[in-house]
């Protein structure tokens, strides 16, 4: 009876394909959107503030915001007055993350704060 059970549960597994926190991990995992989403979890930016903070160059940062803003991550928000200026936020999707983000900074408190002190 237990080997019908595992081989059903293997079955239903392979149909459903990835686990859930693998497809979470394609649509956030890049180190570029991880780096923007966190930056934006303290309001809105704009392109060039989000530029400084994050160190990436304008043409990753633009795809990266265009990427995020496609699958509803990031708000973009254009200011025609001049200057010109675009601003970007989290939209409520978005702002979901943020506490799965104090999560991982708890973990990684307690649990690579070793790794830090061997670097």
């Amino acid at each position: 009876m237990s080997s019908e059970v595992f081989t059903d549960a293997a079955k239903e597994e392979e149909k459903s394909g990835p686990c859930a926190v693998v497809k979470s991990l394609d649509q956030i995992g890049s180190r570029w959107r991880l780096v923007v989403l966190h930056q934006l979890r303290n309001g809105e930016h704009r392109f060039n503030e989000l530029k400084r903070a994050t160190d990436a160059s304008s043409r990753t940062l633009s795809r990266v915001l265009d990427d995020l803003q496609e699958m509803d991550f990031v708000d973009r928000r254009l200011e025609e007055d001049a200057p010109v200026a675009t601003y970007y936020r989290l939209t409520p999707k978005g702002e979901s993350l943020c506490p799965v983000f104090e999560e991982i900074e708890t973990w990684a408190d307690e649990w690579l704060a070793d790794c830090q002190r061997e670097a």
